[in-house]
């Protein structure tokens, strides 16, 4: 369901800080909820704002300023743009993450699924605030389908109610377009379906205001020259080589097409907030400007991604979000281009889509039967047809992100496994790391000292756990005289490196240098475009410019550590597939049960965690190393050292278990079920988790579809036959939730899309019962 958040900034002043409340409710609803929190004051953030505009405006790029203000692009300055765009989205997300802040985000964080469509508006009088680059808040960005809007404390609906038109009516005002192409912007309004566009080319001031008062427009588009000036900012437009408008000087001709029913003004133009700040006071709905002067290129490529998604039957905050973002594309030549485009939303109007804005309705339809074949013959054969399209879309990779979903909701399903008792896991806090500076012990950007490192090397070493890994990167030396033949000499420490990752752009983390590389292992984690850790790395060959040498995971070499001693040997089969005792680990391919396409690379198989509230015992260094540990906790354990603090050194990954900030797991938890999963499948028979061959898996698509086809062919009641798949479905879930707890994960989602489409290909076409204007489809029911 789509939720509407508002955050609203009392009176106050960067100086002062600011007032804030955050109500969030259903779309076309009250608020649900309501909060209120505060800002602290933030002098800087101004300034900072300032710099980046300064270095963004002096990179020139054909902006559509005043025809007179147009600079030649310095591409020399590029740098000092991005240079200043990164620490002014630093300090940014700093300020917002602010302790007087915090209930806000985590309200936010509570009431908000990531899958959820979020309209998000502003409401601020203070003008620096509205033009802060709000689409870079981090916690924005969490949430792929929200999009947030400013607008202004005051405002009111319009009551008068419209008339709608047949089609989308649009006024395009093409204003003084010297030394800018806006041929490309008339060219993609003439090709918007449903609408009828009239353009005004370099029109006189009288000309203009009688096409506003004329006529009832839906949709009004600017195009050409603007600028924001003086004190006040006031907006001003460019209608020819000679005139020049206000939104003032236009007022009575603007409130009369509002009235007359205006949606939407567009203004694909520079500097546009001082425009947006004067139509606010006129009420109109929605507004799209750009937040500071635009290259000709990025306008014009903004309109294409923007009005395609629009007229497509996207929401507009969708479609604006999604051009914007589009736009990234082309920050190689313009930096900073998804930043320039910017909602303003009167809150007492609806959104409005391109659909809403007409009287046109779908027609009645008909639903063209599939097949209309009785018999056996006909639901073979349509089962079959719809196994392959299922297939077909499966392949394109069309399926993979709710596949994916099912099966991390099969995952978190499973019942309670215990914790592993092979595992000691001594985790860094945040306590621990206020102790360690209380103490003046030097940090040196990691989370353990040299002094808190060697004391804690020397207790466990008392303790005699089986194997220690240290998964915290040391990629400078040890100053401590007596740490570093103690990290030469322990055998049983094994420390990490991160690899380089040329696609990413990533140079990687050198490893501890009093470390042999044989007791070296990787930290890298694969992560899937969501951003959710479901595969295991076990091993790889690293890049030739790496500055991590070790060829298996940290996991891997603290698993084969602990196993070698009970006399398992890793080895390889003639597949190239690691063996330890009779268990043989099997690999990834590119197109595995719900993945399709991955990059395969390495030894990778599917992360089994395991189904348990704590993965293994665990301590604090402070509890360690003061004695509150029984030594028979630690020996001939493998004793698992990371950070686990949530403020300097954050590392957390999401996980099939929440992709929240609160629900995801820190680096040393998800290497904690990576060791587990290989001792337990060698020591215990836990199985590892394997997928079933292409072939093997299309017979099973198709089998449920044959099912839906029988169903559909012999059930004549409407009623019986949504029961009969109800229950099909039901048990199909249980198939693949009880196959997945054995070790394979099989293909739900087709299967379920197969079983529904061969119901409704037979049963739609032949039905046997009755349903008023079940042939019909009507828009809006």
């Amino acid at each position: 369901m789509s939720k509407l958040v508002i955050l609203k900034f009392a009176d106050g002043s960067f100086e002062q800080g600011f007032g804030v409340s955050l109500q969030i409710g259903d779309e076309c609803d009250r608020p649900a909820t309501e909060i209120t929190g505060k800002l602290p004051p933030c002098p800087e953030i101004p300034l900072y704002y300032s710099h980046w505009q300064s270095s963004y405006r002096r990179l020139g790029n054909g902006y559509r300023l005043d025809a007179d203000k147009v600079q030649i692009t310095n591409v020399s300055m590029t740098q000092d743009c991005l240079n200043t765009s990164h620490i002014l989205r630093a300090r940014f997300n700093t300020w917002l993450r602010a302790e007087e802040f915090r209930l806000l985000r985590e309200k936010w964080l509570e009431k908000l699924m990531p899958s959820d469509e979020v309209r998000v508006i502003l409401q601020a009088e203070n003008s620096q605030l509205q033009r802060l680059p709000w689409h870079l808040w981090d916690l924005l960005e969490r949430y792929p389908k929200a999009e947030i809007a400013l607008s202004s404390p005051s405002y009111e609906r319009v009551q008068k109610p419209r008339t709608p038109n047949k089609l989308v009516n649009i006024l395009a005002i093409v204003g003084n377009s010297q030394g800018i192409d806006t041929k490309a912007d008339q060219d993609l309004l003439q090709r918007c379906r449903n609408a009828n566009v009239c353009f005004l080319v370099e029109p006189e001031r009288k000309e203009l205001t009688d096409h506003l008062w004329e006529k009832n427009w839906d949709i009004l588009f600017f195009a050409g020259h603007s600028s924001s000036q003086g004190r006040d900012a006031s907006g001003r437009i460019y209608l020819n080589k000679t005139d020049s408008l206000t939104i003032s000087e236009l007022k009575y001709a603007l409130k009369k097409a509002i009235e007359g029913g205006l949606q939407l003004a567009i203004f694909n133009s520079c500097d546009g907030l001082g425009l947006a700040q004067e139509l606010a006071d006129l009420q109109i709905p929605q507004m799209i400007i750009m937040r500071e002067p635009v290259p000709d290129q990025v306008a014009q490529e903004f309109l294409k991604y923007f009005l395609g998604s629009f007229a497509g039957g996207e929401s507009l905050y969708r479609s604006v979000r999604q051009a914007r973002e589009r736009l990234q594309g082309l920050e190689d030549r313009f930096p900073c281009a998804t930043w320039l485009p910017v909602i303003c939303q009167n809150p007492g109007q609806p959104p409005s889509t391109w659909q809403g804005i007409t009287s046109v309705k779908k027609q009645f339809s008909t639903i063209s039967p599939l097949f209309s074949k009785r018999g056996f013959r006909g639901v073979l054969f349509t089962s079959l047809m719809m196994s392959a399209l299922v297939w077909g879309v499966r392949f394109v990779g069309m399926l993979q992100n709710v596949e994916l979903i099912a099966y991390d909701q099969m995952m978190r399903s499973r019942p309670d496994e215990g914790p592993d008792s092979r595992l000691l896991l001594v985790t860094i806090d945040d306590g621990d790391l206020a102790i360690q500076r209380h103490n003046r012990e030097e940090l040196k950007g990691t989370s353990l000292s040299d002094q808190s490192l060697k004391q804690l090397l020397l207790k466990l070493q008392e303790y005699q756990p089986r194997v220690i890994g240290l998964d915290i990167y040391r990629d400078f030396p040890a100053e401590q005289p007596d740490l570093i033949p103690l990290l030469q000499q322990t055998e049983n420490l094994i420390g990490v490196c991160k690899g380089s990752d040329t696609t990413e752009k990533t140079k990687g983390i050198a490893p501890p240098k009093e470390i042999p590389q044989h007791r070296l292992g990787f930290s890298d984690f694969i992560h899937d475009r969501d951003g959710v850790v479901r595969r295991h790395l076990l091993f790889m060959n690293q890049e030739a410019a790496s500055l991590c040498p070790a060829s298996y995971a940290l996991s891997t070499q603290l698993a084969f550590r602990y196993l070698v001693p009970l006399g398992f040997q890793p080895k390889y089969t003639a597949q190239n597939q690691l063996q330890l005792g009779n268990t043989i680990v099997p690999r990834l391919s590119s197109r595995a049960s719900g993945y399709q396409s991955i990059d395969a690379n390495g030894g990778q198989l599917l992360l089994n965690y395991r189904s348990t509230k704590k993965i293994a015992e665990q301590v604090t260094l402070t509890q360690l190393l003061s004695g509150q540990v029984n030594p028979s906790a630690v020996k001939d354990k493998i004793v698992l050292i990371g950070v686990s603090a949530k403020g300097d050194f954050p590392d957390y990954w999401a996980t099939p278990y929440g992709n929240n900030l609160d629900d995801q797991m820190s680096g040393v938890i998800v290497q904690a079920h990576m060791i587990s999963q290989i001792l337990s499948a060698v020591l215990d028979g836990r199985p590892l988790l394997r997928v079933w061959s292409l072939w093997l898996e299309l017979i099973w698509i198709w089998s449920w579809a044959l099912i839906g086809g029988l169903l559909a062919w012999r059930l004549p009641s409407l009623s019986g036959l949504i029961i009969a798949v109800s229950v099909s479905g039901g048990v199909l879930y249980l198939f693949c939730f009880g196959l997945l707890i054995w070790g394979v994960w099989v293909p739900f989602v087709p299967s379920a899309l197969s079983l529904i489409g061969t119901v409704g290909a037979i049963s739609i076409p032949n039905s046997k019962f009755k349903i008023p204007n079940s042939r019909l489809i009507r828009e809006n029911i």
